[in-house]
């Protein structure tokens, strides 16, 4: 039966390129490149939108723009015009985006920073200030002036949380709607040389959502994203002030009032404590050089990050919570290294990565833990790209003073490819648990190699070996992996190998898994050719199938393997999609398996799962996904129904709410029926970008009681009163019931205010 489905793998990878060849293909960077001259100006620009002062008359247009999607090297059906300015100050970008349809085919859905793109009209300048054809720093924005902004490197690595200082203003008239974009030199960076002139990598690409139109002022294939830099075109004739020091303090202000209060069930008695703070603290941000950036933070702090969202886990794999707090969110990319699942699953459900920044400052279970201080250094250049880390943490009583350390080191090879390694330290103080009682300290250590090789346009291969150890003589072991892919408008293949061994402990890291060796091959076909059917609705075909297969490290023997066979998956015109998925599964659980509380024993299990995705248009005022799963689980059944609605009526206004119901029926050692229940509701209302009210609210119910439930409260209001200076006001609520019943209340107060020097 496995080599069945890896036949048909095979088979749908070697056939694909003959199916295709009416579609689109691959091409290589245009020998001469598309240039723009920038124009100068003596005089300020007045940032409003209009685009009237007499300086973008006489600037030299930009325009043509080639479209990428949905047919790849038409002409744009509606044209973008771009101009460029710069004085002493900012450099300037203007760009009018024609529309026949004016105001009415607009469409934004909200006012969040760093806003979804498949959900918003949007327009969108990357930017290669050194030339290197491989790093790029991206600002968006949609009509109604809403930033995106985040730093690139071989359109691979991302800082996607990465807030630039900028502005950007809008206007939106019956023919079209325009941009403004005033960005200080100082947010740039560009290399210091004896010619005043420089000339900068640049492309400019837009997205029509209306239609679900992409286009770009330098063409690029449609397989790939406008910051593969590359293929991007030039700006010339800037003459940017020489670098020059270049500081950024932001101190804060914070007071917070925090109640706790505990329940023993059925008697009725209560125990709350009361504690109020009020904290100083602040960052410094000093770009030493064009290269070169050093952060410090002094008693940091968090009470600003958006909150965690539940989740209710039915795999083997632990999950994953994406980092959510700024500091460790910027220049995350140069220490991102690792495996893990793409957005296409193409990467399976294995996650390695040497370095996870949760670790510090987080327990276990997301909670803060005091940072008393911190540094940053990033150094990045044409050759070599260096960093490190170091953040001391507050002992408490449950956990002791810790020091994490981190290195990191990357030479650049030929045009896209680099070798590197990476090392993290975490040191804990000995901790006293009682009089009587202490726990000595310890060290962990990981040191780990890697390596990226683009191959060429479309072959990439990806390694990296960690070996992890402790001075108490625990946690030595090593995980590697290696990750092939080949990538063409037409078909996606991949082949990823990973092993991590039993005592294989990366203290600063995280790992999906122990004590696996993965295996996880798969491909998708793009079809877009003249037999698809209803071409007015559907845009692509989008069949896939891929296996994976997970053996224990230790012993050889096979855990788990499970084929995903998605013979249907259509992606439609304006954005909404449908799709099919068969999951043959087999397990052999060699300890206890508790899911959501269902106690699975030890065993063999063969079982098969069922799929259906369904999504409409995420752009318009009322969107619907929704993800429906049954079919046999271990030695029971499972129905999973994952429900998310969200209407939109105005960009000021935005509610969404989901729903994820889990029915256990006769699953585990007590053939259990269980109902696990998650509900969501959020909600966002602006007056515009810059200030904003959000709040979101989770309740987890079993067995439709609120006996084991978990209710969560998050309501933040965010003022940004000044460009990256802001006015937060908090209040979290988290009841959690078990042997007691817990509940937190938390009303923070916290402003920040940035000055630039």
């Amino acid at each position: 039966m496995a080599y069945r489905y890896l036949y048909l793998l095979l088979t749908l990878f070697v056939t694909t390129p003959i199916l295709a060849q009416t579609d689109a293909q691959i091409f290589a960077p245009d020998s001469v490149r598309r240039l723009l001259k920038a124009t100068p100006t003596p005089v300020p620009i007045r940032v409003d939108g209009r685009l009237d002062d007499a300086a973008w008359q006489r600037a030299t247009r930009a325009n043509n723009f080639v479209m990428v999607e949905p047919v790849q090297g038409n002409r744009a059906t509606h044209d973008t015009e771009v101009r460029v300015l710069f004085n002493a100050q900012y450099l300037y970008v203007g760009a009018f985006c024609r529309d026949s349809a004016g105001r009415r085919s607009i469409r934004a859905t909200d006012f969040r920073r760093d806003f979804s793109q498949r959900a918003h009209d949007f327009f969108a300048i990357a930017i290669d200030g050194f030339n290197d054809r491989r790093n790029a720093m991206m600002l968006a924005t949609n009509p109604y002036g809403t930033q995106h902004d985040l730093l690139s490197f071989d359109d691979l690595l991302y800082d996607t949380d990465w807030d630039g200082l900028w502005r950007v203003r809008t206007m939106r008239t019956d023919s079209g709607w325009t941009a403004e974009f005033a960005i200080p030199w100082q947010t740039l960076r560009y290399p210091k040389t004896a010619d005043s002139t420089q000339t900068w990598g640049i492309n400019f690409f837009r997205n029509r959502r209306m239609t679900n139109e992409q286009s770009g002022w330098s063409r690029y294939p449609r397989a790939f994203s406008a910051l593969r830099m590359d293929y991007a075109g030039q700006v010339t004739g800037l003459t940017p002030p020489p670098p020059a020091t270049n500081i950024r303090v932001q101190p804060y202000l914070l007071t917070s009032f925090d109640r706790y209060r505990s329940t023993e069930p059925g008697s009725g008695q209560s125990r709350t404590l009361h504690d109020e703070t009020v904290k100083l603290g602040g960052e410094i941000k000093w770009a030493i050089n064009p290269n070169t950036v050093l952060d410090l933070t002094v008693n940091t702090d968090f009470a600003q990050a958006d909150a965690d969202r539940q989740v209710n886990n039915v795999t083997r794999f632990s999950v994953f919570f994406p980092e959510r707090r700024q500091f460790f969110l910027e220049n995350a990319s140069l220490f991102g290294t690792g495996v893990g699942p793409g957005d296409d699953l193409s990467g399976g459900a294995m996650r390695i990565q040497p370095f996870f920044s949760r670790r510090i400052g987080l327990d276990d279970a997301g909670n803060p833990i005091p940072i008393d201080a911190g540094a940053r250094l990033v150094y990045r250049s044409l050759k070599r790209n260096y960093g490190g880390l170091l953040m001391r943490q507050r002992g408490t009583d449950q956990s002791p003073t810790t020091t994490f350390a981190v290195g990191r080191y990357s030479q650049n090879i030929g045009k896209q490819s680099r070798l590197g390694g990476l090392m993290t330290v975490k040191q804990q103080s000995e901790l006293t648990l009682s009089p009587d009682s202490t726990r000595p300290g310890v060290t962990n250590l990981v040191g780990a190699i890697d390596g990226f090789f683009r191959i060429n346009e479309s072959h990439s291969l990806s390694t990296m070996v960690m070996q992890s150890a402790s001075t108490d003589g625990r946690d030595r072991g090593v995980a590697a992996y290696a990750q092939y892919y080949y990538t063409t408008n037409q078909v996606k293949f991949w082949w990823t190998q990973s092993v991590v061994t039993k005592n294989f402990n990366p203290g600063v890291g995280f790992v999906s898994r122990s004590d696996v060796i993965a295996t996880t091959p798969g491909v998708f076909w793009y079809y877009r050719g003249k037999y698809l059917p209803a071409r007015r609705l559907i845009r692509a075909f989008e069949p896939g199938i891929w296996a994976e297969f997970y053996h224990q490290a230790s012993t050889g023997r096979l855990t788990e393997r499970q084929f995903v066979i998605n013979p249907v998956w259509f992606n439609f015109q304006r954005g909404g999609f449908f799709g099919v998925v068969v999951t043959p599964t087999q397990q052999h659980l060699t300890e206890e398996f508790v899911p959501l509380g269902v106690r699975i024993g030890p065993g063999v299990y063969n079982y098969t799962r069922y799929q259906m995705y369904l999504g409409s248009d995420a752009s318009r005022k009322l969107s619907v996904s929704t993800n429906y799963e049954l079919g046999r689980y271990y030695n029971g059944r499972l129905g999973t129904f994952d429900l998310a609605v969200r209407y939109a009526p105005l960009p000021n206004l935005s509610l969404a709410g989901r729903w994820v119901g889990n029915r256990f029926h006769e699953v585990g050692e007590n053939l259990s029926n269980t109902v696990v229940d998650l509900y969501s509701i959020e909600g966002r209302l602006a007056l515009n970008p810059r200030l904003q009210l959000i709040g979101f609210y989770q309740q987890n119910i079993t067995n439709r009681q609120r006996l084991g439930a978990r209710d969560t409260y998050n309501i933040r209001l965010s003022w940004e009163y000044r460009p990256l200076s802001f006015l937060y006001v908090v209040f979290n609520r988290r009841v959690q019931d078990g042997i007691t019943r817990q509940n937190e209340q938390h009303v923070i107060a916290k402003l920040s205010y940035l000055k630039q020097f």
